[in-house]
């Protein structure tokens, strides 16, 4: 009796805290590529306007980022200005915020079959590289560790510390603006 009216809490607690996670990520991504070289190396082989979309199916929570060229993204939230490029869509809820929580690694998480990718695959694994590179950066070792397939072993505690601590200003600089917007 009790577990029932507790799920649909639960099943909402998820749904928040993957939609803020979601607008973290639109935000750091676009942080990051205006931090490190490394992350505009791989972006700079996206064609420029490239919309990456990544959503909980069927009509979830989303975030779109967007290449502006020179390797540099720009963060959209949920709104596409054209139809997607490239979409990697969680197939429920739980599958995200397993990801999003860092309990499960992305490719494992692709490997058991929890997400699709609509879109060039290779546009996908580049991505997804700038993804970890992301999450290598903003969370601890030990949770990143844990998060992404590699932990960059080129990447050392004072570079990560002023990194992680650029994109989050960043960051929270973004939600201002957006708050007076």
């Amino acid at each position: 009796m009790l577990a029932k009216r507790i799920q649909p809490m639960v099943f909402q607690a998820r749904r928040l805290y993957v939609e803020l996670m979601f607008q973290v990520m639109g935000r750091a991504l676009q942080a990051v590529s205006e931090v490190d070289e490394k992350v505009q190396n791989e972006a700079r082989a996206l064609p420029d306007g490239f919309l990456f979309e990544m959503m909980v199916m069927p009509n979830g929570s989303k975030l779109i980022v967007e290449h502006t060229g020179q390797g540099r993204f720009r963060y959209h939230d949920d709104q596409a200005p054209r139809p997607v490029d490239l979409s990697i869509q969680f197939k429920h809820i739980a599958h995200a915020f397993l990801v999003l929580s860092f309990q499960e690694k992305t490719s494992v998480a692709f490997a058991n079959d929890r997400m699709l990718v609509d879109g060039d695959i290779s546009y996908a694994v580049r991505m997804t590289r700038v993804l970890n590179r992301l999450e290598s950066f903003i969370l601890p070792k030990l949770i990143a560790e844990r998060a992404v397939k590699e932990y960059p072993a080129d990447l050392h505690l004072p570079e990560k510390l002023i990194s992680a601590a650029r994109i989050y200003l960043k960051v929270a600089t973004n939600f201002v603006e957006t708050v007076r917007a």
